[in-house]
C-alpha cells in the first residue's frame, strides 16, 4: 500500500463475543484493510479495535463497523468503568505512511458527515479535527458522559459538529478525529523498586513533577521530553520495574531520544536500563529513524538495507529483553504487506531464473528490466559504502552517506517493480479471458483490455523514468567514489541503461496495441526522450570509468 491510515475505534461492548465478532467481521470484509488487533475489556465493557489500510478502505471499514455497532449495542443497558459517550465512543484516524495529517483530518470529517447523515447520530470532532479549541480534548467532550448527554445536547455551546442535537438513547453520541500515532513503550530497569522507576518517569515526562517551594507551596516543573506521558510500575511477570510510556508524537520526540534520556536519568540513581519493549504496533519509520541514529553514533553509514537498520534499532533499544521482538508481527507496515504481491522479489536467484525460463510469459522482460534497475542501485550503494569511512575520501563522506541512502530507496522501489510488472501483465491476460459471446460482452472485454494495457504500460514507463536517478548515483560514485570500486560504478551505469532499454521495449510493445493513439503517441515520445538521455549519460559514465581504470 502506498498510503497507510490506522483506525482505532472504541466500542462500548467488551463482554459479548458475538457482538464484537459481528463488528470486526465488517472490517475484515473490506478490501485493502487489515484487522490488526481486537482488545476486549470486561470490566470497562469496552473493546478497542485496531485496523489499517489505504484511505478509501479505512473510510469504508470504519463506517461499516460503526453501523454494525449501532445496530447491536444498546446504551440504555450499558454499564462499564471507562468513560464513554455512546455505543461507539471514539473513532481516531492516524496517519501512518505517505499521508499528511491534513489529509487524515479531511478523511475524518468525511466519515463523520456520512455517519451523522446516514446513521442519525450526533458526532463531535476532536484533536486535529476539532472545530473549536475546547473540543480538541477528548476528555472535555466526554464530560458528563452518556448519562449527561441529553442535557449537554440542549446547550448551544455543545451542539454536535455533525448531525442534529437530538438525544438518541440507544446510540448516544460519538467522537471522531485525527491524532498522531501513539506508541506504547516500556523501558526496563535493573530494579524491582517501582518508586525509582516512577522517579525517572517524572523527570522525563512532559508534565514533569510537583516541586515544593520555600513558602511551602508546590510548583509544577516540566519534564525533559515533550509528547511523553509516563509512570513507573512493577511488572510481576518480568520481575522488574518499568517506566511505562505513551509517546504521542514520535516524529518530534523520537524513540531513541526517549530511551537515551531514560538511560541518563537511570544512571543518576545508580540504575541501568536493560532494554525496552513496544506494546502493540510501531510504525516502520520510527524504527528506521532509531536505527539510523545509532548507526551515526557508531560512525557507520545509514545507506544499508532496511532489514539491517531495523535490526540495529532492535538491538540498540533492547527490544527483545523481556520477549522476542518479531518485526513481521510488531511493525505495522509489515503487517499490512500482502506476501502474494512479493512473490518474485522474495525468490532466490536460482528460483527466479528457473521461473523465468519456463513457458509462462510472466515474469518476463519487464520484470528483468526492473531487476536490472535494482542491481544498478545496489551497486551504487555498495561503492558509496566502500568509500565512506576511508580517510582518503573524508571530504565526500556526507555525500556518500546521502548517495547510499538514496540508492537503497531506489533499490527497494525497483524490487517492487519486479512484481508490479508481472501483476500488470496478469491483469491484461485476465481481460483477454473475459467472455465475448454477446455484443455487450465484447464491448466490456475491449474496454477491460484497453484499460489493463494502459496500466501495463505505466509500470515500465515508471521503471524508465527512475533510470535517470540511477544514472545520477552512478555518475557521482564513479567520479568521487573509492577508486578500487570504480568498475562497479561502471557496471551500475550499464545496468541502469539495461533497465532503461528493457523498459522502453515494454512500453512500445504495449502502446502498439492501444486504441487510444493520443495516449500511445504521448507515452512513446516521453519514453524515447528518456531513453536517449539515459543512453547518453550511461555511455559517458562507461567511457569515464574505462579511462580511469586504464590510467590507474
Amino acid at each position: 500500500m502506498n498510503k497507510i491510515v490506522e483506525c482505532v475505534p472504541n466500542f462500548s461492548e467488551g463482554r459479548n463475543p458475538d457482538v464484537i465478532k459481528a463488528i470486526t467481521d465488517e472490517i475484515k470484509n473490506v478490501d485493502n484493510v487489515v484487522l490488526l488487533d481486537v482488545d476486549p475489556g470486561e470490566a470497562a465493557n469496552r473493546t478497542v479495535v485496531t485496523f489499517a489500510g489505504d484511505p478509501d478502505g479505512i473510510k469504508e471499514a470504519a463506517f461499516r463497523a460503526i453501523k454494525k455497532a449501532l445496530e447491536l449495542i444498546d446504551m440504555t443497558k450499558h454499564k462499564g468503568e471507562h468513560p464513554r459517550l455512546g455505543a461507539v465512543d471514539v473513532v481516531p484516524f492516524v496517519p501512518v505512511k505517505n499521508i499528511t495529517m491534513e489529509e487524515v483530518v479531511k478523511l475524518s470529517h468525511e466519515v463523520a458527515e456520512r455517519v451523522a447523515k446516514e446513521l442519525h447520530v450526533p458526532v463531535y470532532m476532536y484533536e486535529y479535527s476539532a472545530t473549536k479549541p475546547q473540543r480538541k480534548s477528548l476528555a472535555e467532550i466526554r464530560k458528563g458522559e452518556y448519562e449527561g448527554l441529553e442535557e449537554k445536547l440542549k446547550d448551544p455551546e455543545w451542539a454536535p459538529d455533525y448531525g442534529d442535537a437530538v438525544f438518541n438513547p440507544k446510540s448516544g453520541a460519538m467522537v471522531i478525529g485525527a491524532r498522531d500515532f501513539l506508541i506504547a513503550y516500556n523501558i526496563n530497569l535493573n530494579t524491582k523498586d517501582r518508586k525509582l522507576a516512577h522517579k525517572i518517569a517524572k523527570e522525563i515526562r512532559e508534565k514533569g513533577k510537583l516541586v515544593k517551594q520555600e513558602d511551602g507551596t508546590k510548583k509544577r516543573v516540566p519534564g525533559k521530553l515533550k509528547h511523553v506521558r509516563a509512570i513507573g510500575w512493577y511488572i510481576d511477570e518480568y520481575g522488574i520495574a518499568q517506566i511505562s510510556i505513551n509517546l504521542t508524537n514520535y516524529k518530534e520526540t523520537p524513540l531513541w531520544k526517549v530511551f537515551e534520556t531514560a538511560e541518563e536519568e537511570a544512571r543518576k540513581l545508580g540504575l541501568r536500563v536493560t532494554g525496552s519493549e513496544i506494546v502493540g504496533l510501531v510504525p516502520l519509520d520510527a524504527l528506521l529513524d532509531t536505527g539510523k541514529h545509532f548507526l551515526k553514533k557508531q560512525g557507520k553509514i545509514a545507506g544499508i538495507p532496511e532489514k539491517e537498520i531495523v535490526d540495529i534499532a532492535i538491538k540498540s533499544l533492547g527490544l527483545s529483553d523481556v520477549a522476542p521482538f518479531e518485526p513481521q508481527k510488531k511493525i505495522i507496515d509489515y503487517r499490512l504487506k500482502d506476501p502474494t504481491r512479493e512473490r518474485l522479489r522474495r525468490m532466490n536467484l536460482m528460483e527466479f531464473a528457473d521461473e523465468l525460463s519456463t513457458d509462462s510469459p510472466a515474469p518476463g522482460g519487464g520484470s528483468v528490466s526492473a531487476l536490472s534497475g535494482a542491481l544498478s542501485a545496489a551497486l551504487s550503494s555498495m561503492v558509496a559504502n566502500l568509500t565512506f569511512g576511508k580517510k582518503k575520501y573524508k571530504e565526500v563522506w556526507d555525500e556518500m552517506d546521502e548517495i547510499a541512502q538514496r540508492a537503497q530507496e531506489l533499490k527497494d522501489k525497483y524490487l517492487e517493480f519486479i512484481d508490479k510488472d508481472t501483476e500488470a501483465f496478469s491483469r491484461v491476460m485476465d481481460a483477454f479471458s473475459l467472455p465475448k459471446k454477446t455484443e455487450e460482452d465484447k464491448k466490456i472485454r475491449e474496454e477491460a483490455i484497453e484499460s489493463a494495457t494502459k496500466e501495463a504500460t505505466l509500470v515500465p514507463l515508471s521503471v524508465l523514468r527512475e533510470t535517470q536517478k540511477l544514472l545520477e548515483l552512478a555518475e557521482v560514485v564513479a567520479e568521487k567514489g573509492n577508486i578500487n570500486s570504480v568498475s562497479d560504478a561502471g557496471v551500475a551505469a550499464i545496468f541502469a541503461l539495461s533497465a532503461a532499454k528493457g523498459a522502453y521495449l515494454n512500453v512500445i510493445i504495449n502502446t502498439n496495441s492501444l486504441k487510444d493513439r493520443e495516449f500511445a503517441t504521448h507515452t512513446n515520445d516521453e519514453a524515447k526522450k528518456i531513453l536517449n538521455e539515459v543512453e547518453t549519460r550511461a555511455n559517458k559514465v562507461f567511457e569515464y570509468v574505462a579511462k580511469k581504470i586504464s590510467e590507474s
